[in-house]
């Protein structure tokens, strides 16, 4: 038996035990009744010799297969090897889930990869079984049929929402992916919820299960910047700076709904919508493969209790890169509550008002990088900080302003970190973390990290670089197990703190 027919034989199996771990890997496209579903479909096991199995449901749409309205496969998470690998074709993924085509085109998506559209579409149809303008239509296709059901949208605001140029489109492309039209799947739909605020939109973020939401709940409270963003005791909201104008999102992390996140998204222009999503997905880590995360990280006997404390825990991505950038640059050898503090100085004095009406607490954007290079950082009034990080930081921002360094999805990691640690006051440690939050690398170690010095003396790791090879390609989610250990130390002391303030 061949790799390749080794391979059909696992998805097969997978899809006879209608195995939830492999939505989103790939897809069964099924040739008697033209409908292509995720793996772990309720429906019927179709006949081996009536199977094809697709990467992308666009591969699946673009070969003439329509989606099961009962299992709705263009729903699932994305691969999460699109991250692991980062190759060409997977950061050609993660543009296209932004909007690059809707936004630039195919040239504009080629060329922030540095590739002929020609070169380009064989390398994306080589690995996804679908060229970049498939890959878009089907994202348009899926945003689309989530507005359709979830909201009271006008079909024509919903057209222009998901990214089609005409109406005339999109009910083409409904038509032939859901073999419905419009009008049929929000009758079909329940419970749809109107929204009440002009430009505010409720959508849903799928997740593999299991999903530490409570975990990631406070990872980000600890870290959350008044002003930028604003924490409640299930939910988390936070400003965006979206490509045609400010937006809010705020993600319900109560946990109450298994394998799907609420999303509450207002925007000042209904075309962001899909980067919008993007950045929540990016948020929530939705992509991620937990059961084989925590399976790899277990056979570490140390690292094992505490896998098995936090099952499926994520690491939560940053949405705008050069704030996450500029934002480690704030924390640099200084406490959590210290870089805190000095990032609400920063957004209050030099961040644009948000400007936009809606249900939301959060009231104002990250300063943008144009803004911060343009800083003098000699003048203490200005940046109050040492000056060596003042200097860092206005550097930093010019070099993210004149596009001497970019923070997306798109860029080539090495590339990026020697860019990066090429400026002054910008060492490994920055640029590491910044690719971990920002880039999206699931293979970050930070070895002269204290947070993660202190947990392996806590756990008994005598060389934590050394043994750190044995978790790759997941590194940066055993950071985050070791920084638990830490977390779980500040909060105990807020705990103690909350009790002495109640009972003095």
């Amino acid at each position: 038996m061949t790799g390749t027919d080794t391979e059909w034989e696992a998805r097969y199996r997978a899809v006879q035990g209608r195995d939830r771990r492999f939505d989103g890997m790939f897809y069964t496209a099924v040739r008697t009744t033209g409908i292509y579903c995720r793996p772990s479909c309720p429906a019927i096991t179709p006949r081996r010799h009536n199977v094809t199995f697709f990467p992308t449901a666009a591969g699946a749409q673009d070969a003439g297969f329509r989606a099961c309205r009962r299992c709705l496969p263009d729903a699932t998470p994305g691969s999460p090897r699109w991250d692991v690998v980062a190759d060409a074709a997977g950061r050609a993924m993660r543009l296209v889930a932004d909007g690059v085509v809707e936004r630039e085109g195919v040239e504009g998506l080629a060329s922030r990869l540095g590739y002929s559209v020609r070169q380009l579409h064989r390398v994306v149809t080589g690995e996804y079984g679908a060229g970049p303008l498939a890959l878009a239509r089907s994202r348009r296709a899926q945003t689309a049929r989530v507005l359709i059901e979830t909201t009271d949208l006008r079909f024509a605001d919903v057209a222009f929402a998901a990214g089609f140029t005409s109406v005339r489109q999109f009910n083409d492309t409904v038509r032939e992916v859901y073999a419905a039209s419009p009008t049929q799947l929000r009758a079909a739909a329940s419970g749809h919820r109107p929204s009440l605020v002009p430009g505010t939109l409720h959508t849903r973020v799928a997740v593999r299960e299991p999903f530490a939401a409570a975990d990631l709940h406070w990872f980000l409270a600890v870290h959350a910047v008044p002003g930028l963003e604003a924490v409640g005791e299930d939910w988390y909201e936070r400003s965006l700076r979206l490509p045609h104008g400010p937006g809010v999102v705020r993600v319900d992390l109560s946990g109450r709904t298994p394998g799907v996140v609420p999303c509450t998204l207002t925007l000042a222009d209904t075309r962001d919508l899909a980067p919008a999503t993007e950045r929540a997905r990016r948020l929530l880590d939705a992509d991620a493969d937990p059961l084989a995360v925590d399976a790899a990280l277990a056979e570490d006997e140390l690292l094992a209790p505490l896998v098995g404390a936090r099952p499926g825990l994520r690491v939560p991505g940053q949405l705008d890169g050069a704030e996450v950038a500029v934002q480690t640059v704030l924390g640099q050898q200084v406490s959590l509550a210290s870089a805190r503090t000095a990032a609400a100085r920063l957004v209050e004095r030099w961040g644009d008002p948000l400007g936009l009406e809606g249900p939301h607490e959060v009231t104002r954007l990250f300063p943008s990088p144009e803004t911060l290079a343009a800083l003098d950082p000699e003048d203490p009034e200005v940046l109050r900080m040492p000056r060596a990080r003042a200097r860092a930081l206005t550097t930093l921002a010019g070099a993210l302003a004149d596009g001497t360094v970019v923070l997306d999805r798109s860029v080539d990691r090495a590339e990026t970190r020697a860019a990066m640690t090429g400026l002054r006051g910008i060492g490994p440690w920055t640029a590491d973390y910044v690719a971990m939050r920002a880039l999206g690398d699931p293979d970050v170690y930070l070895p002269t990290d204290i947070g993660v010095r202190n947990a392996a003396t806590a756990l008994g790791i005598d060389d934590v670089t050394r043994r750190s090879d044995d978790w790759r390609p997941w590194r940066s989610y055993a950071l985050l197990r070791l920084w638990s250990v830490v977390l779980d130390q500040l909060r105990e002391r807020e705990q103690r703190r909350d009790t002495t303030r109640r009972h003095p």
